[in-house]
């Protein structure tokens, strides 16, 4: 049911996953378990967000074939360093109880540490002896990946940024579609916070018998982009899932377009770190 994105290496990748930003440690498994239960394949988790062993968990218990399933995580923050972005790796791997993920990703380019080329080679070695599938980046200006460019070897197969109708990234989208990175979206319904009591979404949502975020998730399925909405109630798990049985037209996709208003709900990538 779920459409596949080939990446720039040649891995193909759920276009829509779950996520699990912001679920507490102890619930992961069952949130997880439900996720799967629902039919996702696609599970997004990180170093910070201290889920990792309860994704394991529910992976382990699912009896799902390891290559059924797209396991992403991303580096902490404060794991910069070509040596240290892989001993991190290992520690997830371990947390996991996987022997890869299929996408590492660095999670902030810290532009204040300068560091990211260093721990993008580190990146590079933890494929080569197969310990991921594809490698990519989070949060990343086209600044950061020019410098990528100019001084490593390897073209990030993925970009996970904040993305949604208030902040819809035409330009760093569009650069990454011309670089062959694939886009992927944070927060893709806006956690929330007002976006989906918005009237442009309501309307579409009455016409379509569907809900606000639904509609937002089939926007983003239609742009292209890889998304993994996260939510802690079963219903909404499942709603999420439920997106692939109706289309927007194209003035739709516009209308929601112009509700962007360049506003974030994180910080910009050039102030953290």
């Amino acid at each position: 049911m779920v459409p596949t994105i080939k990446l720039n290496d040649g891995v193909a990748i759920p276009q829509l996953g779950f996520g699990v930003f912001q679920i507490e440690p102890g619930q992961t498994a069952d949130k997880v378990k439900a996720a799967l239960d629902t039919g996702y394949r696609h599970i997004d988790t990180a170093q910070m967000y201290g889920n990792e062993e309860g994704v394991g968990k529910a992976i382990s218990d699912s009896g799902i074939a390891r290559d059924e399933l797209f396991v992403t995580t991303k580096l902490n923050n404060d794991g910069h360093g070509r040596e240290e972005a892989v001993t991190r790796l290992d520690k997830s791997l371990d947390r996991l109880g996987l022997d890869h993920v299929d996408l590492y990703l660095i999670h902030w380019p810290q532009p204040k540490q300068d560091r990211y080329v260093e721990t993008w080679q580190g990146f590079e070695d933890a494929k080569k002896v197969g310990k991921v599938r594809s490698i990519g980046v989070s949060n990343f200006h086209p600044e950061h990946l020019d410098r990528l460019a100019a001084e490593t070897s390897t073209v990030p197969s993925v970009n996970q940024i904040e993305l949604h109708p208030r902040l819809i990234q035409a330009a760093l989208r569009e650069y990454n579609a011309n670089h062959g990175i694939a886009t992927e979206a944070w927060s893709p319904i806006g956690q929330g916070k007002g976006l989906l009591e918005e009237d442009t979404l309501a309307t579409i949502a009455e016409r379509t018998g569907k809900s606000p975020a639904q509609v937002v998730l089939r926007w983003h399925i239609q742009h292209g982009n890889i998304v993994f909405p996260k939510s802690n109630t079963l219903s909404r798990v499942q709603e999420n899932f439920d997106i692939f049985d109706f289309e927007l037209t194209g003035d739709d996709i516009a209308s929601i377009d112009r509700m962007n208003a360049d506003q974030r709900i994180g910080a910009d990538p050039n102030d953290m770190g």
